[in-house]
């Protein structure tokens, strides 16, 4: 328990910095569609290139981002049935996004760094990268169906700098090339940005505190899934990788289960936006989530590790 109440006083900051943003989107009429881009496009790859360059590379764990997107699509496709059986007010389409992936960059980034140090943090960023293929895949195409076809889904993966950023690093460090030292600092100051802005983002997309759980059935659904499926699909593959198949070190058992407790991603608020489906339901969802996970993730690290 002394160890889930050091973790706690640690996150809190993070929880200032969602604060910070809902009085930036409220008396400064900040935008987080205006970041959403710059995060996109450039600092997102660049937190994913500097993780994937530090990470100790292996067959094994370049198959992790595959591995985590299958899961993803499983853990969607299910819920989504779910979904659609007991909600009705058009908003199930956003369950997948809700339960498949998760704020595992803008949350679980600092998070890792706390838990794992340099190295271990390369092969969360590895695992992560799979839910962010998730996300602006099968995800977005799930939430726009009706709206977008599986063509369109696909061309955001392809337009999508994080995976081209990944696969640069990948060829990078196999062939032993580091990044130079005179642009470490760059790097480590893009990942800070990549924190604080995203949660941030969260807070700007809240623009009153009454009703944030909205549809409760969408909001017990989406705890359900984020907070107990997810968890429980980690803790099963760790036990069978673990005993029967031999394949990952206990380091990326943690990182997938890490990935699995963190909070709804604050892009899909973004997405909700942009598709015009539920956005006050997702932010609303996602605020409460966040603020859920200041207390589940410390005892459920503390139960896990």
């Amino acid at each position: 328990m002394a160890a889930a109440l050091a973790l706690f006083f640690k996150l809190i900051p993070l929880y200032v910095t969602v604060a910070l943003g809902w009085l930036a989107g409220r008396y400064l009429e900040a935008s987080g569609k205006h970041i959403a881009g710059i995060m996109l496009y450039i600092v997102t790859p660049s937190v994913v290139f500097s993780g994937v360059m530090a990470a100790p590379l292996s067959p094994e764990v370049i198959f992790l981002p595959f591995l985590i997107f299958t899961m993803s699509c499983v853990l969607g496709v299910l819920q989504l049935k779910l979904a659609k059986r007991v909600i009705t007010d058009g908003s199930a389409s956003l369950i997948p996004l809700c339960v498949g992936s998760g704020n595992t960059g803008y949350f679980g980034v600092p998070v890792a760094l706390l838990l794992f140090g340099e190295e271990g943090l390369g092969l969360y960023i590895v695992c992560m990268l799979g839910t962010t293929l998730f996300e602006n895949s099968v995800g977005f195409y799930l939430a726009a169906r009706g709206r977008h076809d599986l063509k369109s889904a696909l061309w955001r993966v392809v337009k999508l700098p994080s995976v081209y950023a990944f696969l640069a690093a990948v060829l990078l460090n196999l062939s032993g090339i580091r990044i130079p030292a005179l642009f470490q600092p760059l790097f480590d100051n893009l990942r800070g940005a990549y924190s604080i802005l995203g949660m941030m983002i969260i807070g700007m997309s809240i623009t009153s505190f009454g009703g944030l759980a909205g549809n409760i059935r969408f909001t017990g659904l989406a705890f359900f899934g984020k907070f107990v499926v997810w968890p429980a699909v980690a803790v099963l593959f760790w036990w069978l990788d673990a005993n029967l198949l031999g394949i990952y070190q206990p380091a990326v058992h943690q990182a997938i289960f890490l990935i699995s407790v963190t909070p709804i991603a604050a892009n899909t608020v973004v997405i909700a936006t942009m598709l015009e489906t539920s956005p006050r339901q997702a932010a609303g969802t996602v605020l409460l989530t966040t603020l859920f996970a200041l207390a589940f993730i410390p005892v459920m690290i503390s139960l896990a590790f």
